[in-house]
């Protein structure tokens, strides 16, 4: 399990940082090098999940999706200075459950 949560936070900062320096590159015309570095994150994110060792790519992929909004809230507070409200905490939370719920529930 622990393995299982190394691997979607390790994809989800390869995500959103991989992302956030293609987004810098073309938004607030940092050096192309910015595009680059974070277009190879981004190939780099795009392997991490096949390490999982959940047999099913939607399944894993879902479970990620909620993993990475919870990173995107903390990054945007901690690297974009953009404090979280309530809701956000809320919504996150319950992606935690929802994630929770998709790779560990008992299944026959």
């Amino acid at each position: 399990m622990l393995l299982a949560v190394f691997f979607f936070i390790l994809a989800g900062l390869a995500e959103i940082a991989g992302g956030y320096m293609v987004w810098l590159w073309l938004r607030e015309s940092r050096p192309l090098w910015y595009g680059v570095i974070g277009s190879l994150i981004l190939i780099v994110y795009g392997i991490i999940p096949t390490l999982q060792s959940f047999p099913s790519f939607g399944r894993v992929y879902a479970a990620y999706g909620g993993v990475f909004i919870v990173l995107a809230v903390l990054w945007g507070w901690l690297v974009d200075k953009k404090a979280p409200d309530l809701y956000d905490w809320l919504g996150a939370a319950i992606c935690i459950v929802g994630v929770s719920v998709m790779l560990w529930a008992p299944r026959s």
